[in-house]
């Protein structure tokens, strides 16, 4: 299937409706072209060089796409990360608003009978794409994430929205040294991102991606309570540019990092999957059977799944800007019209935002809107 590509003023979306992934983000902003989103180096090669196995959505991994539910699919049959991830979305509309331009995709299967939308807005002079997934009737519970990947040529730097916890899961992502090679300890807990607890006894800094550091790691963190607005920002060194994901913890309570920097000596990876990160928000464990039932983020008092039934939607931002003169920062206010990054170092900036999106997806009751 051809890609579709959309966009507004400063801004242009592609996706490949084949899986239902971006396949680009392209952002004009201060004379620079940002490109935010990583793309496998697999994806233009020939089907027939690539395992038989792989799943569509490892054949096209691109940008970023919904997992629905996350991870392993053993509740209801699909793919690795769902039907979401590796089958067909069709345009049922793509037309300008009076600043930008909307497009919604369907996914043409169901996922435990719902019906799944893809609600994809630019807007004119904004460095970001708004995003909302909705789920309309169906049974029993999905776990769901997105996956958001960039990439760093030479590493970069990492500052988060206010975590309580992190965490990895009992099983290394790649336990057998004849395939690959993880370094973070498994099980393990931490408070503290910039310690988290290796294999060799050691501590990894979360906040620190080195390029030279061969690994495929898996870790999850959790929201602080009372936390407005989660993000993640990510200052990538060769691209000089600024990565920013958003979104409500009041819908996506976790934040898992997906560190895949060579890590893995298998096709299709085979060792050339590097400098990447994924940056992955969602209300899941890992697997769908797992996220319906006891699991260590549901004894830490993190929901795990959303009920179906009725409608459920959930929404997330992507964005980059010119890295230049800017810092990490250490706090990011949602204001009606701009967005406000309060620098680590001091000083902030801001940047035109649609203030109002992420506060007007579903509140779980109980919860206090962002």
């Amino acid at each position: 299937m051809e890609i579709f590509t959309f966009g507004a003023d400063g801004i242009s979306v592609s996706v490949d409706p084949a899986v239902g992934h971006i396949a680009g983000l392209i952002i004009g902003r201060d004379g620079r072209t940002l490109k935010p989103l990583h793309r496998a180096p697999w994806v233009e090669e020939p089907r027939e060089t690539l395992p038989e196995h792989l799943p569509e959505g490892v054949v096209r991994l691109s940008g970023d796409f919904l997992c629905a539910p996350f991870s392993r699919a053993d509740v209801e049959e699909a793919p690795l990360h769902g039907w979401t991830a590796n089958s067909t979305w069709e345009v049922v509309d793509s037309s300008a608003l009076e600043d930008g331009w909307r497009a919604s995709l369907r996914l043409k299967r169901k996922v435990m009978g719902a019906t799944v939308d893809k609600i994809l807005t630019v807007r004119n002079g904004h460095p970001f794409l708004y995003q909302e997934h909705v789920f309309t009737g169906g049974e029993g519970a999905i776990s769901v994430a997105h996956h958001a990947m960039t990439a760093m040529a030479d590493g970069g730097r990492l500052a988060f929205s206010p975590k309580r916890l992190a965490g990895t899961g009992d099983e290394a992502l790649e336990p057998d040294p004849a395939r690959g090679r993880s370094l973070l300890a498994y099980p393990a807990r931490t408070a503290d991102i910039t310690r988290f607890p290796a294999a060799d006894g050691g501590a990894i800094d979360l906040t620190e991606y080195r390029p030279g550091r061969r690994q495929e790691d898996f870790v999850t963190l959790v929201e602080a309570e009372n936390t407005r607005i989660g993000w993640t920002a990510v200052a990538r060194r060769a691209e000089d540019d600024l990565v920013l994901v958003l979104k409500n913890p009041a819908e996506l309570p976790v934040t898992m990092l997906w560190i895949s920097n060579g890590g893995r000596d298998y096709a299709p990876w085979s060792g050339r999957h590097t400098g990447v990160l994924g940056i992955e928000d969602g209300r899941t464990a890992v697997g769908h059977a797992a996220s319906l039932g006891d699991n260590w983020l549901r004894r830490e008092g993190v929901d795990t799944a959303f009920d179906l039934g009725g409608r459920v939607a959930f929404r997330q931002v992507l964005g980059a800007l010119p890295l230049g003169a800017l810092q990490l920062p250490r706090q990011l206010a949602a204001e009606a019209e701009t967005l406000r990054l309060v620098m680590a170092g001091g000083g902030t900036a801001e940047v035109p935002f649609d203030g109002g999106f992420l506060r007007a997806g579903m509140q779980p009751a109980g919860m206090e809107p962002v």
